[in-house]
């Protein structure tokens, strides 16, 4: 089959690119649409591929302020001529699926999150931003929900990357669907060797949603370190928590640097609620147990009592009576567990079951 993948864009490498590189694996002569491409930015299996952009891509600081045309993106999907391909993929959680197949195409959405701007984050991203952007946000949102919602007409199957976003599917679109976990890289992290030493680990990007301020308070206030990995700490931040000794940010960093922390961390914290959450699972492949707030993805990444536990509320107390719990009650030393566990997200598993899903079309 002629096939089409489709990503809302393409200036970095995370999550949703690496299920990009699975599907370019499985479909070697597929051709890649975006609204944003930076080919600098990306990996050499997707720079060697066919790549179309949207008008999107000509707008002005395009490649460092797509977020920003967000309003435009569902009408440029109509740049891309689709009546040529026979399997049509797209990979969503910016607009990605309201392209307009042949009739006879199969179009496959694999959702790694309704758009959460428009819909369950609404009022998070709506705190965060300045008065005139939320003066247009007001007037743009609505309008962008119903395009959204009519855009999910244009999918004959859904696939999400978890269980918690398969509901939220259910409840903006009424679809169902299939679920696949997204690909882990699991083999680069069960070589880690563990050690661990007297510290906690938060990894990610320092958003709000992800919550770090909770794994940041319960370690000062129960007197434990914190090792804080990932862009985006604010200077006011580190200056506030660097004088204690506890805390420590250590920004963006290497694979090889996030291995050593894995292996020498007492546990990673995952205060937040994430569609899926890759972190948990690299830690878990690592042998690094973790420590979760029992919502979103981590219910499906991480196995209470086996590879983790969780805590019950989004608060520094919940997580320090986890902590103490953790520390008294649990030893994770059997590394077959880990590996058990963590084998059904690598990246052979991810084609195994996508295959079952393009295959079922096929069959019918």
């Amino acid at each position: 089959m002629k096939t089409a993948i489709i990503h809302f864009w393409l200036v970095n490498m995370r999550g949703g690119e690496k299920v990009i590189e699975a599907l370019l694996e499985m479909y070697p002569d597929a051709d890649i649409f975006t609204h944003v491409y930076d080919p600098e930015s990306v990996s050499p299996l997707i720079r060697n591929r066919n790549v179309y952009t949207s008008r999107i891509n000509s707008f002005p600081f395009a490649k460092k302020l797509y977020q920003f045309y967000m309003p435009w993106m569902p009408d440029a999907l109509m740049d891309f001529d689709l009546q040529g391909y026979d399997l049509v993929i797209s990979s969503e959680s910016g607009p990605a699926k309201g392209v307009i197949p042949n009739p006879n195409a199969f179009h496959v959405c694999y959702c790694h999150s309704p758009m959460r701007y428009l819909w369950d984050m609404y009022h998070e991203y709506l705190k965060g931003t300045k008065p005139i952007v939320k003066y247009f946000m007001k007037r743009l949102i609505p309008r962008l929900r119903i395009k959204d919602v009519i855009s999910s007409n244009m999918v004959d199957c859904f696939v999400a990357n978890s269980n918690y976003v398969s509901k939220r599917i259910k409840r903006y679109y009424n679809r169902g669907c299939n679920v696949v976990h997204p690909p882990v890289d699991i083999e680069k992290y069960k070589s880690v060797i563990r050690k661990p030493q007297e510290y906690y680990l938060f990894f990610g990007q320092l958003t709000g949603y992800k919550r770090a301020d909770i794994a940041i308070d319960a370690c000062v206030k129960s007197g434990r370190k914190l090792i804080v990995a990932g862009a985006g700490a604010k200077k006011k931040t580190i200056k506030k928590y660097a004088k204690n000794g506890l805390i420590s940010f250590k920004g963006r960093i290497s694979d090889e640097e996030i291995k050593e922390l894995y292996a020498g961390a007492k546990a990673l914290i995952f205060p937040g609620i994430e569609d899926f959450g890759i972190i948990p699972v690299e830690a878990n492949a690592a042998g690094c147990p973790v420590i979760a707030y029992r919502d979103g993805g981590a219910l499906e990444t991480v196995k209470d009592g086996d590879t983790g536990i969780f805590f019950n509320e989004q608060t520094a107390d919940s997580l320090i009576s986890a902590m103490d719990y953790f520390e008294k009650n649990l030893k994770f030393h059997n590394r077959d567990v880990f590996n058990e566990h963590v084998q059904q997200f690598s990246i052979d598993s991810f084609k195994e079951k996508m295959n079952i899903v393009f295959n079922e079309k096929k069959r019918t």
